[in-house]
């Protein structure tokens, strides 16, 4: 099967050949792994020996945090993110300040489970734009003291702001 990426913040009008629907917003989503919830790291895309750190883009709007392996046992975590600034060739990328528990605040992930916004365990960051003009990278942190260490996979549903609001661009 080819692959195919594009840059581009992926909209649509369903088909209306008249111009006059509001364009809607496409989701995306990304696979995740945290090695030890009760260690403070960068969340990362898979097990894999070093995979890359998970990298948001601008304008991301997280709306679903879904585990799907847990490690069982008291288990709960924090799921944030950290905005890089100046990214790109020959710039200093230079860190923002952390937002700890933007997608998940001491969620429960010993379970099979999704977190959905407004939903238990959902960060004041679920289904906002977490920073509109800086790519972020997502970070976990142990969610609750004395929580049990334990390994994480999942994926983490998002679309990326429209900033036209959804009209007609051309």
């Amino acid at each position: 099967m080819a692959l195919a990426t594009s840059q581009a913040i992926w909209r649509s009008g369903g088909g209306d050949q008249t111009r006059t629907a509001v364009c809607g917003s496409m989701a995306m989503v990304a696979p995740f792994y945290i090695a030890n919830t009760a260690a403070t790291s960068n969340v990362v895309v898979s097990s894999a020996s070093g995979a890359p750190a998970l990298i948001l883009p601008a304008g991301a709007v997280v709306t679903d945090v879904v585990i799907t392996t847990a490690p069982g046992g008291n288990c709960a975590a924090n799921v944030g993110f950290t905005p890089l600034i100046s990214v790109g060739p020959g710039q200093t990328t230079t860190l923002g300040t952390n937002v700890p528990a933007a997608f998940l605040s001491a969620a429960n992930v010993a379970a099979r489970t999704s977190v959905t916004v407004g939903g238990t365990g959902g960060g004041a960051s679920l289904g906002n734009v977490a920073n509109a003009t800086n790519l972020v990278v997502v970070t976990a942190a142990q969610g609750s003291a004395g929580a049990n260490a334990g390994a994480v996979t999942g994926l983490i549903k998002y679309y990326v702001a429209d900033p036209l609001a959804g009209q007609q661009n051309v």
